[in-house]
């Protein structure tokens, strides 16, 4: 921490403006508590819920306690970015056309953590610009960190029943990063206020039903723990829920009555690429591996590899219209070096024969 600052009031308050200037739709400032959501944290852990997420458990309380995972942190810079591209097919034609595959919509363009990472890297070169060095470190879903929690306190929004974080005024479709500091800032006013009220849509609509509960997300039935966090088999009784969702799932966020607020991106890095808002699943099925990496290049979708990617195609064609196309693409893989590809699309030609 430098030896003498500016009045921390006015230093906040530029801190703002430079995340601002860099692109982040919120800024807001927090100390390090999380009494709360840590006992939330270690329930949720103790029932299970993390499946196959084993750091989650490793990481034990760092994650809810900033100065343990980052000694000498004071404060805790909260950023969010809007992501939602108005370039993007339309999500819900998507999802009822059962021959596309579905894309969450933070999977279509640019890898955020880079960017995001990129932009706080920016904001504290700026920051040691106005004060001198000073301790810090940057993370964007990238280390132990009760990201949304954070975010809550610093004002930016509340944690809907989908787990989310919410805001009144731009719904839910942004990215959340943070910035551990050792300078003394002043915290910003939590936000108070819990404006799900009795709707129940994102509950309802889960597909697989991975919302137990208020606040409470079952990881093992959600799509996008099957789709990106699991390696081995998807479960066979979750397989037709899953639907043409072939990696990460939008439904709690395109019910979300708050949603109607949402604000397209001003990122263009964060428009479609490789027609991945309206690609046909028997095309891209056909992907060999190396055009797997180069049309995953920058893209979260690297991130699962071409395996993972052709095992979530393959159920997807199985959910899929029986056609010729959808049965030539799946018997093309019939024999695939991958004993997990096989084994799903034998579940999906099963699903055609039996149609």
């Amino acid at each position: 921490m430098p030896t003498s600052l500016p009045d921390p009031h006015a230093l906040a308050s530029t801190i703002k403006e430079h995340a601002a200037d860099l692109g982040f739709s919120a800024c807001g400032i927090t100390g390090t508590r999380l009494d709360q959501d840590e006992s939330h944290l270690l329930r949720w852990l103790d029932d299970g819920f993390h499946g196959e997420m084993d750091y989650m458990q490793r990481h034990g309380t760092r994650r809810s306690r900033p100065d343990d995972l980052v000694p000498g942190t004071l404060t805790v810079i909260s950023v969010r970015m809007d992501y939602l591209s108005r370039d993007a097919a339309d999500m819900q034609a998507t999802l009822d056309d059962k021959a596309l595959a579905y894309v969450s919509r933070y999977a279509l363009g640019r890898d955020y953590h880079k960017l995001m990472r990129n932009r706080l890297q920016q904001l504290a070169d700026r920051i040691a610009g106005l004060i001198g060095p000073f301790g810090y470190r940057a993370f964007v879903d990238s280390a132990p960190v009760l990201e949304r929690a954070l975010a809550r306190n610093a004002g930016l929004g509340w944690i809907g029943k989908n787990a989310l974080l919410i805001d009144r005024r731009r719904g839910s479709w942004s990215f959340v990063g943070e910035l551990y500091s050792d300078l003394p800032l002043p915290h910003d006013a939590p936000e108070s206020g819990y404006y799900c009220g009795t709707c129940t849509r994102c509950i309802d609509v889960c597909p697989t039903g991975a919302i137990v509960a208020p606040n409470r997300i079952d990881a093992r039935r959600c799509i996008s723990y099957l789709t990106i966090e699991l390696h081995g088999p998807i479960p066979e009784d979750l397989r037709s829920a899953i639907g043409n969702r072939v990696f990460g799932c939008d439904d709690c966020q395109l019910v979300c009555p708050w949603n109607k607020f949402a604000q397209p991106t001003r990122e263009r890095d964060f428009a479609p690429r490789h027609g991945l808002d309206r690609i046909a699943l028997v095309d891209a099925f056909a992907w060999s591996e190396a055009e797997f990496l180069t049309r995953s290049e920058g893209s979260p979708l690297r991130r699962i590899g071409h395996e993972r990617w052709l095992r979530n195609l393959a159920v997807a064609l199985g959910n899929a219209p029986t056609t010729p196309e959808v049965i030539a693409a799946l018997q093309a893989r019939h024999d695939d070096p991958s004993e997990l590809v096989r084994e799903h699309v034998r579940w999906a030609l099963a699903r055609h024969d039996s149609a």
